[in-house]
């Protein structure tokens, strides 16, 4: 493809073609440190990438505030922000990838179609006050909210651009006689004391974009920035045209002192005061009274204290962490999950894997909740797990290692020759399946020491698959090859009609593997269930829509449909093959790449920007939606009391699985690098009522799923 030109004054002459692995499509706009471009991920996900202009990418300061916006972006979790995907800060043309927002900015609106109506000045300040909480929460200060970064999504405003924010504790200072803002969206501190600008600044600016989105201009207007820094700081605001409803709402938000406006959460109460038909309360969880509270706020949690002496590793002699706390499970069997995948369980160690979805007795009564990190492995990234001969067996950064599930212990590592990793390591045939060198290899391990035991090339541009004993792989030409887990050895290959290249998908509990073959003009997807050891047909269907398998149960098939022009997912469908019979649920409102796991009739599914919601297909409906205030989180898990999912900050979270209300939550694992964003987000493991999960920071850790108020 030839790079992007531009014409016009200013523009750069040429446009970089890729930023990292994302091909840049076209150019959506150009600010005062970058251009903003359209790009596709791999899977067909809609970006918005922000390159820094080429002649600031040299300069010292513009690389520190990249840094900056990246670190702020990445800290705020929220549904009404854009979630960062990827970002390199450090490139020769530093970048960050958010989702794309399909919206218009609240500016262009309002040039567009005039003032707003009462309603929707009242949704738009609900869900600015919600974007501020989250934004705050997380010690960040937006300190640029204006209409222009403020986006009109179907599902609600997004608040976009971190560009000159600033996280409580960062380094980064205003330079002394800078003003950095736009004049008429800025506090007055934000001239008087640029030092000392806070959260309340963002609320003034929530209230200055309000009365621009109710009249069309701003409370204080001029045609020079000089004036209207003079009239935000001496002047009271005008809000003729603003309705009588909101006004005294907005003037608390443009008092002239950061003390005198109100918080998000009071704006959120009083815009429920106004319409009691628009509820604006988000769930907050209550807080749990714990030792040394009182009951009139918010109590301490305590540290869990530390047990015994440092772990040692067998062979390295590097030392392992590991705190613990005690907490009581019940005694039993479990199944183990793994984002709706069967990860074949050796809990009682040694012989052939236990059977796809089969109950797996877990040990004794007593379990203490424990928390692992890596001392010696540096990188980045959330280690990948999955249990096998009694053991949890991980991979980071290069490291294959093995944790005892009881209690975190160290007990063997293994180097592995190439990093890079193209999914999850896998338990299959009774070893350890890494792949590596992006997919083109796959070594093999014993899980009982970590040793190779065969390492094997694979087809370039291929797509893998693993079951209980078979490794399979389907290239770009269709043929699907079915590989012996245990020896590396080819047993079967098969041509699958449909055309493209088939996705391969695999289910606890379930015996076959799907291959899902879409038309090239997404009208129709043909899926043909497989046995995985002979590679035999044992159905194959046409169904309509562009489809993917997520889950299966009783005899059923779920799928997600996809909106091919919109790129986003629209229904669920189930299918079940004894009765040829397809039933189609529309979602509500349509989801960017969610993740999805099933539970009897019912798929719980994870949207990006932290929608969280159920789906009965027996009674065709939503049963509930919670805004989980979580950018990006891992495919979600299910048990019969819970839904469990992991954030890309670390946080492992439960949801009530009945009634859709947040129960618990870890505290954030991020690590001294958290302006990193992670890739891969593995979901928990779940066995019985223990719940193994991992963050970026390194660490491992184990806690009581049955009690998550108790995290």
């Amino acid at each position: 493809m030839t790079p992007q030109r531009n014409t016009g004054a200013g523009a750069e002459a040429e446009l970089p073609e890729y930023a990292g692995h994302y091909r840049l499509e076209s150019c959506l706009g150009s600010g005062g440190m970058g251009v903003v471009h359209l790009a596709r991920s791999t899977s067909g996900l809609k970006l918005a990438v922000k390159v820094v202009h080429a002649q600031y990418a040299k300069d010292r300061e513009f690389r520190g505030r990249f840094r900056q916006e990246v670190a702020a972006a990445r800290k705020v979790s929220g549904a009404f922000t854009a979630p960062v995907v990827d970002a390199d800060p450090e490139a020769e043309r530093p970048w960050m990838a958010t989702l794309f927002i399909p919206g218009p900015a609240l500016s262009e609106h309002v040039k567009r179609n005039g003032p707003m109506a009462p309603a929707q000045l009242r949704r738009l300040m609900a869900g600015l006050a919600e974007a501020l909480r989250d934004i705050h929460r997380v010690g960040v200060v937006h300190r640029d909210l204006k209409p222009s970064n403020v986006l009109l999504a179907e599902d609600g405003p997004k608040v976009i651009d971190f560009g000159i924010s600033r996280p409580k504790d960062s380094e980064l200072r205003t330079e002394t006689g800078k003003l950095i803002g736009t004049p008429p969206f800025m506090a007055p501190e934000q001239f008087r004391r640029p030092r000392e600008v806070g959260p309340a600044a963002d609320i003034f600016a929530l209230g200055s974009v309000l009365v621009h989105a109710a009249t069309g201009r701003g409370p204080f207007d001029s045609d020079s920035p000089y004036i209207v820094a003079y009239q935000v700081v001496h002047d009271e605001p005008d809000l003729t045209g603003v309705p009588e409803e909101l006004a005294l709402v907005v003037q608390r938000c443009l008092a002239k002192e950061p003390e005198d406006r109100p918080t998000p959460d009071e704006l959120m109460r009083e815009l429920r005061s106004l319409s009691a038909s628009y509820d604006t309360q988000a769930f907050i969880p209550a807080q749990r009274v714990m030792a040394g509270g009182n009951g009139d706020g918010p109590a301490q949690e305590k540290e869990p204290s530390a047990a015994g002496p440092e772990r040692k590793a067998l062979k390295p002699g590097k030392a392992w962490k590991a705190t613990r706390r005690r907490v009581v499970v019940a005694a039993g069997a479990g199944v183990l999950v793994l984002g709706g995948v069967v990860a074949s369980a050796l809990w009682l160690g040694g012989g052939d894997p236990a059977p796809v979805g089969s109950t797996v007795h877990g040990s004794a009564a007593a379990f203490e909740a424990w928390q692992a990190e890596p001392v010696a492995t540096g990188g980045s990234g959330m280690p990948q797990c999955v249990a096998g001969a009694g053991k949890l067996l991980c991979f980071r950064s290069g490291l294959a290692f093995a944790l005892d599930p009881a209690d975190g212990r160290l007990l063997w590592r293994h180097k592995v020759a190439d990093e890079r990793t193209s999914g999850s390591p896998y338990l299959s045939g009774g070893l350890l399946l890494l792949p590596t060198h992006g997919g083109r290899k796959v070594e093999a391990l014993d899980p009982a020491s970590g040793a190779s035991r065969w390492k094997q090339d694979m087809p370039a541009n291929q797509v893998m698959e693993f079951t209980r004993s078979m490794l399979l792989a389907v290239g770009a030409n269709g043929l699907i090859t079915g590989m012996d887990s245990a020896s590396g050895l080819t047993r079967w290959t098969l041509p699958v009609s449909g055309g493209g290249t088939p996705s391969l998908s695999s289910f606890a509990g379930d015996p076959l593997v799907y291959a899902a073959s879409t038309a090239a003009d997404g009208t129709g997807t043909q899926v043909t269930a497989l046995d995985p050891v002979t590679g035999a047909q044992r159905w194959g269907a046409g169904l309509t829509g562009d489809l993917q398998p997520v889950g299966s149960a009783d005899g059923s098939l779920f799928l997600l449909s996809v909106d091919t022009t919109a790129g986003e997912t629209d229904a669920v469908v189930r299918y079940t093959p004894d009765a040829r019979a397809t039933r189609r649920v529309a979602l509500p409102v349509p989801r960017v790449a969610p993740g999805a796991t099933v539970r009897g009739d019912v798929v719980y599914l994870l949207s990006a920007g932290g929608s969280l919601e159920a789906v009965d297909l027996e009674s065709g409906k939503q049963l509930w939606e919670l805004q989980t205030s979580v950018s990006r989180g891992s495919a979600p898990v299910a048990d019969d009391r819970h839904v469990y999912f992991t954030a890309a900050d670390g946080r492992l979270l439960a949801v009530d699985r009945r009634r859709g209300t947040l129960v618990g939550q870890t505290p954030a694992r991020l690590g001294t690098n958290s302006g990193q964003v992670t890739a891969a987000l593995p979901a928990p493991l779940l066995l019985g009522s223990r719940l193994y999960a991992t963050a970026p920071d390194g660490t491992v850790f184990a806690v009581d799923a049955a009690d998550p108020g108790d995290w």
